[in-house]
């Protein structure tokens, strides 16, 4: 997750912002045309001062908050993903955070297709670049949560998830691999990889990968169970939970190779199943401890309450198979998630379109279908409208 003050920074900008040079003196009370203001933003990207990039990527962010600019995409697409790569390679660390945000969202409005994998195709390679540099934490989430996006988005075969998820994991562990920053990851860029991590695994067959590579996700995820931030624990018990959901025991221990000699055979997948076993009850003793923590662990205490809830819901999971369902109103209509994949795409996509969620939710096709999701229309008039807010509610079943 982002730092506060660089979310917000990312996801907002003040709508009465004006960039330079862009309104005639004088009639900056007059509106301007939303296409001609997404003109000039993507004008104003060619500019050599980096503040007046930062502004046009700011306001290109808050249009595509407020609402799908899919005649804007259709005529500008090439130049505003191109600039946005370019504001990746060459911008200060603000401006890589928001140029990447831009790029995450016009994978959204876009929607699989054709553009949505030119736009994976074409920034994987910028992406992991920018990760080897200056490790800011605001700029690393930010990328590391488009990565994610646009994986989501234009993925559409498995080599393209687990490329994006290799280059998540060998982040988290740096001296896997010379393609990434050799500095450690800070708790708050941790707990991004983890959440990217676990919103792109939703999407895979739970086959797809293999024994070890179950094995080292539930071993590195307990790790993270015992570290002080909250945030991480919370990113990390769902990463666990999520595992879990898509697989059984015997899935993480695999097919053993035949010896020629079954009562061999027969004695590995013993060792294999009680190593699994074990990892199994060393995550159930964390999840039930951190479940009922009485404080003091970890510094923001707004987070307890969150972890308790999130931990207790885990707890349910793991010992008795009951998965955490969610019911959200959106414009008057429900949105439910009934497991854990369904719950961390939620998750993930509201922090990711902040404000915007709501507006996309309603309008955005792309993600009616990934939530099964079909909002109510209002007709005033000659035109319909959705009305907005959104309220939660929580039961288990």
């Amino acid at each position: 997750m982002l730092d506060s003050d660089d979310a917000d920074s990312v996801s907002s900008s003040s709508s009465s912002m004006r960039l330079d040079n862009m309104i005639v003196p004088g009639i900056e009370e007059v509106q301007v045309d939303k296409d001609v203001l997404l003109d000039q933003c993507l004008d104003a990207l060619y500019e050599k001062r980096g503040s007046t990039r930062e502004k046009a990527l700011a306001s290109i962010i808050e249009a595509f908050n407020n609402s799908l600019q899919h005649e804007f995409v259709e005529k500008k697409f090439a130049t505003l993903l191109h600039q946005c790569l370019n504001s990746i390679k060459k911008g200060s660390a603000k401006e890589v955070a928001l140029a990447s945000h831009a790029i995450g969202l016009l994978a959204i409005t876009t929607g699989p297709g054709e553009k949505a994998q030119e736009i994976l195709e074409e920034c994987v390679s910028p992406i992991s670049e920018a990760l080897k540099t200056r490790p800011e934490s605001s700029k690393i989430s930010a990328l590391l949560e488009c990565l994610a996006v646009i994986t989501f988005v234009g993925g559409e075969e498995p080599e393209q998830t687990e490329k994006s998820m290799q280059i998540l994991w060998q982040m988290a562990h740096p001296k896997l691999g010379s393609n990434v920053a050799a500095s450690k990851p800070s708790p708050t860029v941790i707990t991004m990889l983890v959440s990217a991590w676990s919103f792109l695994l939703t999407t895979m067959d739970g086959w797809a990968l293999n024994p070890k590579s179950w094995q080292e996700s539930i071993s590195y995820f307990s790790t993270l169970l015992d570290k002080d931030d909250r945030l991480l624990r919370i990113a990390a018990g769902e990463a666990l939970a999520l595992i879990f959901e898509m697989g059984s025991l015997e899935k993480f221990c695999g097919e053993t190779k035949s010896s020629g000699d079954p009562s061999i055979d027969e004695g590995n997948d013993s060792r294999k199943l009680m190593y699994v076993h074990g990892l199994k009850n060393k995550v159930l003793n964390q999840v039930r401890e951190l479940s009922a923590e009485a404080g003091g662990k970890g510094s923001a205490k707004k987070d307890l309450n969150s972890q308790r809830n999130t931990f207790r819901d885990i707890l349910d999971f793991l010992e008795d198979g009951y998965t955490p369902e969610i019911s959200m109103k959106i414009g008057g209509e429900s949105l439910n998630t009934s497991t854990w994949a369904q719950l961390i795409q939620l998750n993930f996509l509201k922090h990711f379109l902040g404000g915007g969620f709501v507006k996309h939710m309603q309008d955005n096709q792309f993600l009616h279908d990934v939530f099964a999701f079909t909002p109510k229309k209002k007709f005033l008039g000659a035109e319909y409208r959705m009305s907005g807010g959104e309220k939660v509610y929580g039961y288990y079943g």
